[in-house]
């Protein structure tokens, strides 16, 4: 016999609460308060100038050889889209993305 509509409601509540618990109660995030920042460095073809510098106050830019690299934490995965964006904005060529190990 088939099942009713609230039965499978409940194993559906079931089966995201606990997919939820094990999205967040991982080693990493256990016993602090929330997700840490994590450290990136962010290459960008060519040197930037002040004006370009001020688009990404965050982060450290240093030039290395003929690209700057853009270093520093960003809090979470919503900020690094978002310099990603003011990247692509402002006309820069990306060349690389690395997540950095924690400090």
């Amino acid at each position: 016999m088939g099942r009713s509509l609230g039965e499978e409601a409940c194993d559906h509540e079931r089966t995201v609460g606990g997919l939820a618990s094990l999205l967040t109660d991982d080693h990493l995030t256990r016993g602090q308060s929330g997700p840490q920042p994590r450290q990136y460095a962010i290459r960008v073809r060519g040197h930037l100038g002040e004006m370009m510098r001020l688009a990404f106050p965050a982060l450290q830019a240093q030039p290395r050889g003929a690209d700057t690299v853009l270093t520093g934490p960003l809090p979470d995965q919503a900020a690094l889209y978002g310099v990603l964006a003011e990247i692509e904005a402002l006309g820069l060529e990306l060349l690389e993305v690395r997540r950095l190990p924690p400090y």
